[in-house]
């Protein structure tokens, strides 16, 4: 038996000492559970994505110091660890490190450039794929994307004689994806004859959220051991090399060469096979957590972790009355405790009563602060010192953004006085098609439902309840409404969210055509208008506030579409000018 462990660990980019801090600590719990091998998340030295930190010299220099404190710590255990590596060039790589010495290096072949990854811009690809004989058993390493796809560095293992493969990631979450990758992981040890063990990063980086929860699979596919999502994690499970000797001697891994020529795969002896039996282990097998409630955990730990590491303490929240505002108050409060979130109501002559008192509830049944700012004097001060411009033009949408920028104003005052961090409270659906005011309701200094549709809203708002009513029924069931004019309600401007947020989807996350959207049932005339508001808005977007990701594609990284651009759609004929502000 080869006992191999899994640290699901929530590094911090360029936190060098404390990362290197934590990877020794999972060591010493991992020889302490008579671990073989244990393995840690892509780039944990480092933290994932550095991005253009890695341009830095120093920065660079500082991992490598860093690896060799960790290869000190490794005596009587093998460790794999994420870092980068310098040579002629910069590489993604795993060192593989084994009492107390730096046996060997894996360097990622398979560089993904896609979405919200640019590795290509940092890294080049390796050729070598080693087969590492540890504790007598044949064991291949790979990183990440050389895993997501046939072929390449894992077959190459397998064919060299492999008989484990530990594949270390730094894979981003999206709801549902953990299936995705389940299906892949389980093809790759099926069709490779292989022992395949998936660690995963854990916790949040500005925009991106990772899920951990590692997984092994035998070399019949099936699941042998599973993390746990959202949360640090040290899965330990042990794998029976024998029987994949015994498959591979009926069916041996075919040999193919690599993308830019063969892959190189020499053998190198590391530790021969312990002579001492263990007591067998029960290997973890965590539940997964249904789609609702695993979106909801995800913006939970995104919103923790971008506070947290970015040495913000509290938070405030303009609690409106509404469904936005209500959720971003709950999830905060969820990631920080009661005592660090501040909620401010800030009514206006158009703020009904009935806002008023559900603002008032969200505060009370969460147990947070709540600062009453009334802003009415102050917006009639604006009307009086714009008359003599305006000369008497009817009030429109300037009047109502002019509301939204006060709020704005108050909530920064309040930031700037005390540290607080603004969390803005406005849905992906509103983003999508500009239904937000710049240095309005847009300013703070992070987007919670940044990528959260307006239905799912009401999903997560009705799972909360689910656990414990923290938001009125009337918050849920109410039209929704800006309240900055008179009986305002969004369907005014806005197509009912239940018919929106599909449009948007299909637009925004999947790229599909216009004209496809309008064959799948849609009104022509209304997919026109949202594909307009939607392309009329990437001004607004530009300069929102970073939001956690939980779709396939949210706006930023995954979706980096020109502000000046002057392509026209198959339904739109007239050039689409930005909307207002």
């Amino acid at each position: 038996m080869l006992r191999i462990g899994m640290a699901q660990m929530n590094t911090t980019v360029g936190d060098l000492e404390g990362n290197t801090r934590r990877i020794w600590e999972a060591i010493d719990r991992a020889r302490e559970a008579g671990v073989d091998i244990v393995c840690f998340p892509e780039l944990s030295i480092p933290g994932y994505p550095p991005e253009d930190l890695l341009l830095k010299p120093d920065f660079v220099r500082g991992n490598l110091a860093a690896l060799d404190e960790v290869t000190a710590r490794t005596r009587g255990i093998t460790a794999i660890v994420g870092f980068v590596d310098r040579g002629n060039h910069l590489y993604n790589a795993a060192a593989v490190l084994s009492d107390g010495q730096r046996v060997g290096v894996y360097h990622k072949q398979r560089l993904p450039n896609y979405g919200v990854f640019d590795e290509k811009r940092y890294f080049h690809p390796g050729r070598r794929a080693p087969v590492y004989v540890i504790g007598g058993v044949p064991v291949g390493v790979t990183i990440c994307e050389d895993i997501w796809f046939p072929g390449g560095p894992c077959q190459a293992e397998a064919a060299a004689g492999a008989l484990v493969i530990i594949n270390i990631n730094g894979s981003p979450y999206h709801a549902g994806k953990w299936r995705q990758r389940a299906e892949m992981l389980r093809t790759r040890a099926r069709d490779y004859g292989v022992v395949l063990c998936y660690n995963n990063l854990v916790g949040g980086q500005d925009e991106l959220v990772f899920d951990g929860m590692g997984m092994v699979f035998d070399h019949a596919g099936m699941l042998l051991a599973r993390g746990k999502q959202f949360e640090e994690d040290l899965v330990v499970c042990d794998i029976d090399p024998e029987a994949v000797r015994r498959q591979r001697l009926f069916a041996p891994v075919a040999t193919v060469p690599g993308e830019d020529g063969p892959i190189i795969t020499p053998t190198i002896h590391v530790s021969d096979a312990r002579q001492e039996t263990k007591p067998p282990i029960v290997p973890q097998m965590a539940s997964p957590l249904d789609e609702t409630e695993e979106v909801y955990r995800a913006l939970v730990l995104g919103t923790r972790d971008y506070m947290r590491k970015n040495r913000f303490t509290d938070a405030v929240i303009g609690l409106s009355g509404g469904i936005d505002s209500s959720l971003v108050a709950t999830i905060a409060t969820d990631a920080l405790g009661a005592e660090r979130v501040h909620t401010a109501w800030m009514p206006s002559r158009f703020s009904s009563d009935e806002s008023r008192a559900y603002a008032r509830e969200v505060a009370e049944n969460l147990g947070v602060q709540r600062i009453d700012l009334e802003i009415d004097k102050i917006f009639q001060a604006f009307l009086d010192s714009l008359q003599p411009a305006f000369g008497g033009r009817p009030h429109d949408t300037t009047e109502e953004n002019i509301q939204a920028r006060i709020r704005g104003t108050l909530l920064m005052a309040l930031s700037n006085k005390f540290g607080w961090l603004v969390l803005t409270t406005g849905n992906k659906s509103e983003m999508s098609v500009g239904y937000a005011t710049l240095y309005g309701d847009m300013a703070g200094g992070f987007a919670v439902l940044k990528d959260v549709p307006k239905t799912l809203v009401y999903d997560l708002a009705g799972w909360r309840n689910g656990q414990k009513r923290i938001i009125p029924e009337g918050v849920i069931t109410r039209a929704p409404t800006a309240e900055l004019r008179a009986g305002q309600k969004d369907s005014d401007t806005l197509p009912p969210y239940e018919i929106l947020d599909p449009i948007l989807k299909l637009y925004v996350e999947e790229d599909t055509p216009p004209d496809e959207i309008v064959a799948q049932g849609y009104p022509a005339d209304l997919v026109a208008k949202v594909v307009t508001m939607v392309d009329r808005n990437e001004y607004k977007r530009r300069q929102a506030p970073p939001g956690v990701k939980i779709t396939p594609k949210a706006f930023g990284k995954d979706r980096r579409l020109p502000i000046t651009n002057w392509y026209r759609n198959s339904l739109t004929t007239r050039p689409i000018m930005p909307g207002p502000r």
